[in-house]
């Protein structure tokens, strides 16, 4: 693929993944005001633009065997932990950010269970294993991510059993 289209291809991945997010948080938000079908035609347009997303990154190349796309995540997981995050967060302090550094700091804990569950899938995955947990719950307020069975205060931001979200097979 000549430069300027990959490039731009690449672009326009970033836009139509963050358009996929910010309707989502958008379709979220109509929720909780009671604008069910406002909140639908939201989720319909995310779900376009991932589209658009997927498609471009498929054309990017980027989509390898499984093996490959694990530790992808490996590779965007450390990075966020070992530079991202920590710069961020540093900033954030600096400038007396208090919202900012609150953010920064739950995306860097949620990120390192992120990077060592990616690990524990890469090795099964590439011994040809699912990974083994039925059950991840997610802290709604924090990204705080764990497996099987959710604790009874989320060691990350202190939000009770009962807000965890479930995803299950």
């Amino acid at each position: 693929m000549r430069e300027m289209t990959k490039r731009f291809l690449y672009d326009a991945f970033a836009g139509e993944s963050m358009a996929h997010m910010k309707y989502t948080i958008f379709a979220e938000e109509a929720e909780k005001k009671g604008l069910s079908k406002l909140a639908n035609l939201f989720r319909a347009i995310a779900y376009a633009e991932y589209i658009h997303a997927r498609n471009h990154y498929k054309e990017l190349g980027l989509l390898k065997d499984m093996s490959n796309n694990v530790q992808q995540c490996i590779d965007g997981e450390n990075f966020e932990i070992e530079e991202m995050y920590p710069v961020y967060n540093n900033t954030a302090q600096l400038q007396n950010e208090k919202g900012a550094e609150r953010s920064t700091k739950f995306a860097l804990e949620a990120e390192k269970i992120h990077a060592e569950m990616y690990k524990k899938a890469k090795t099964l995955v590439d011994k040809n294993e699912d990974y083994p947990a039925e059950k991840v719950y997610i802290c709604p307020v924090c990204g705080h991510t764990i497996e099987n069975e959710p604790p009874e205060k989320c060691p990350v931001c202190g939000a009770p059993k009962s807000a965890y979200k479930e995803f299950s097979v």
